[in-house]
């Protein structure tokens, strides 16, 4: 019996295991995104902050070099653990049980950081790296599950509700924990994040009979086999995490002297070296015809462009959150009393899930109808294309930073328009529904058949690795810079980049071709 046939249930249209997954992803992402929202405002909070009524109001008191290192690296892992987390799916438990163990370990995390100390705040998030690793990339194998392997129009209508619930999530999630860590108590914003994922965890177990056979365990190994397999596993992976546990207290109490920067750093030159080792071994010794090799190669160019895209794209929840915080006029909170004299700066986190929601419709109309009349962008042109998009907004946001003062920062007389921010991140999503598309099709299209979870896995580190240079940028431009100093050369270098991606579509259209 299919999915869509359990209990003759359909959610608009599809298998009523949808509704399911919709919903525990849009708490995911609520959590997910309401968290991040407060991130990088809470490291860099000063320790002796109050509010307007003398409340504490207490952060970390970190620099922003040093908050943007840890910011980075976070965002970073988040998708790193995805590769560790789909094994575990596909060889130990299947998708479904990972969904669950992954939204367990979210939901402590984020209770964990609830509790207002410094090692809960840095325990917590590494619950919630390990458990994002184990639900997101999971979450979304599932949905592909409930169709029949020949619903192919159905499964993508399918994903577009889906991530609909994904934009869902990210647009009220900051809403509600900004809200209440700004204006009460930040750990506050930490619980309501944790009670958005055990929310999604409640409805979850209660609609889970709805999946049917979807996201189960697909093996034909016995199972002492499998629990062999699964000891091994996690031996590794505990004593993995137990010497980078051991490092980080080393570090801490100044045994080695490295710096939370310097680590960040070293991670993004060791993941490139790693993932150019890879492909080097792909193109050089591993056997692959010539037709195989150009679509490795074309998978390469586009792992590079956007990892240099989420570089700035992801500066968004760092350098873009302080320059809400220090550098916009929000005193538009008149207009709303109850949340007090200005509008929290965690609300900017919710623009541009906001537009996804209302462009994201427009956009597939918009390629559906350049397809019919045999125009649609090719993969690399839609990739500069997102590039060109993200600079046009860099400039923006560049240009109202200069109205905020020389040195970005604010002054009474010298905080920027709200408006700069809200049609750059509108630029922002016309950049990331060009080139956010581009990844499953390209990655399934052109790599060798062999080689597909790999090169989806390189896809993922190309991501992790635009965002933990975006911390780097963001910690360090914002420290020596400035907010417009650093605006201007992210436009310049993501604009450049755009470019030379422009003019080299033809020729990389041409290796899809010849593919």
């Amino acid at each position: 019996m299919t999915n869509s046939d359990l209990n003759g249930r359909t959610f608009f249209g599809h298998p009523a295991g949808l509704a399911t997954l919709f919903f525990t992803e849009m708490w995911e992402r609520f959590s997910y995104y309401g968290m991040r929202a407060l991130l990088i405002l809470f490291m860099t909070e000063a320790t002796t902050a109050t509010l307007a009524d003398g409340s504490p109001h207490a952060g970390l008191g970190l620099t922003t070099v040093t908050a943007g290192a840890i910011y980075g690296l976070y965002t970073a892992l988040v998708y790193i653990m995805g590769l560790p987390g789909g094994w575990v799916a596909d060889n130990l438990w299947g998708q479904r049980k990972a969904v669950f163990v992954g939204g367990c370990i979210i939901t402590l995390g984020h209770f964990t950081m609830a509790v207002p100390t410094n090692f809960t705040f840095f325990l917590g998030l590494v619950f919630v790296i390990m458990g994002t690793g184990l639900l997101k990339p999971n979450v979304s194998t599932v949905v592909g599950e409930l169709y029949p392997a020949s619903a192919d129009a159905r499964r993508d209508a399918g994903f577009s509700i889906f991530y609909m619930g994904i934009n869902l999530g990210a647009f009220l999630g900051p809403l509600v924990t900004g809200g209440l860590a700004e204006n009460y108590n930040w750990h506050w914003g930490f619980g309501a994040a944790g009670v958005g994922m055990l929310l999604g965890l409640i409805q979850y177990r209660l609609t889970e009979s709805r999946l049917g056979d979807a996201g189960l365990l697909k093996t034909e190994e016995p199972r002492v086999a499998i629990k062999a397999k699964e000891r091994r596993f996690f031996t590794i992976f505990g004593g993995v995490v137990a010497l980078v546990v051991l490092l980080g207290w080393l570090v801490s109490n100044g045994t080695v002297a490295v710096s939370i920067e310097e680590v960040a750093l070293w991670l993004g030159y060791g993941v490139i070296v790693l993932v150019g080792l890879y492909f080097l071994y792909v193109w050089f010794l591993a056997g692959h015809t010539v037709r195989e090799i150009k679509g490795t190669v074309v998978i390469f160019w586009l792992f590079l462009l956007v990892a240099v895209f989420w570089s700035g794209f992801e500066q968004a929840g760092s350098s873009l959150n302080l320059f809400a915080r220090d550098s916009t006029d929000r005193s538009l909170a008149e207009w709303v009393p109850f949340m007090g004299s200005e509008i929290p700066a965690s609300w900017f986190q919710s623009v541009n899930a906001l537009f996804i929601i209302i462009l994201a419709p427009v956009f597939g109309s918009i390629w559906v109808a350049l397809q019919k009349m045999n125009a649609n962008p090719s993969i690399p042109l839609k990739a500069a294309m997102g590039l060109l998009g993200l600079a046009l907004g860099y400039l923006v946001i560049a240009w109202g930073a200069a109205n905020a003062g020389d040195d970005g920062l604010a002054s009474p007389a010298g905080l920027a328009s709200p408006a700069w921010l809200v049609v750059m991140y509108f630029l922002h999503t016309v950049g990331e529904l060009c080139i956010s598309p581009i990844g499953l099709s390209a990655v399934t299209r052109l790599a060798p058949v062999s080689r597909v979870g790999q090169m989806m896995g390189i896809w993922f580190v190309g991501a992790a690795l635009g965002n933990l240079f975006a911390g780097l940028v963001a910690g360090q431009g914002v420290e020596e810079v400035g907010f417009a100093g650093l605006f201007r050369s992210i436009t310049w270098v993501v604009g450049g980049v755009g470019i030379v991606a422009l003019l080299a579509s033809p020729f990389v259209r041409k290796l899809l071709k010849d593919e």
